[in-house]
């Protein structure tokens, strides 16, 4: 359980990395990033290691992984200001 926890949140801590050095101009402050990734991580790790319980150490990476990339997606802005259709075209 100790290496799933450690691995999960080293893997959360490298996606929003990744994320904060490629996105940045679309997130926000740089320390809410690192912590939502890596609480995602921990997050998915938990359910999966419940839902699956010892042994699977590869699949609950795996659920760590898809739960800190949906969390860190939940803080993107839009890329560019929307662009509104005028009522006369």
């Amino acid at each position: 359980m100790l290496l799933e926890a450690l691995s999960s949140a080293i893997l959360g801590l490298a996606l929003s990395w990744a994320a904060t050095h490629r996105l940045a101009h679309r997130l926000p402050a740089r320390p809410l990033v690192l912590s939502t990734g890596v609480a995602g991580a921990l997050f998915g790790a938990f359910v999966m290691h419940s839902a699956l319980e010892a042994g699977h150490l590869l699949v609950v990476l795996l659920g760590a992984v898809i739960v800190s990339v949906a969390s860190l997606s939940l803080l993107l802005r839009p890329a560019g200001r929307l662009r509104r259709r005028s009522a006369t075209a």
